[in-house]
């Protein structure tokens, strides 16, 4: 049986609060990967499951998987405007 080297890979991710309530999800680093969740738990765990099949779509296409490099800081500016 052949065994399958599993990776850990890390991503950032975005919550921002939805109009409806809960937290709409993204994956900067991964184009397109987004999700939601009714609270901040949910929408972290349906993050990990959008990235999870995010990442095995790429291994199905034979595409290589995106790697955040280390060190991505997030950080909010104020400017007036």
């Amino acid at each position: 049986m052949e065994k399958h080297k599993l990776t850990i890979h890390r991503y950032t991710i975005v919550l921002e609060p939805a109009e409806e309530g809960g937290y709409v999800v993204t994956v900067p680093y991964l184009p397109g990967c987004a999700t939601q969740g009714e609270n901040f738990e949910e929408a972290i765990s349906m993050a990990k499951e959008a990235i999870e099949l995010y990442l095995e779509t790429l291994k199905e296409h034979k595409e290589e998987i995106p790697v955040e490099p280390e060190g991505v800081v997030i950080s909010e500016v104020v400017v007036n405007a």
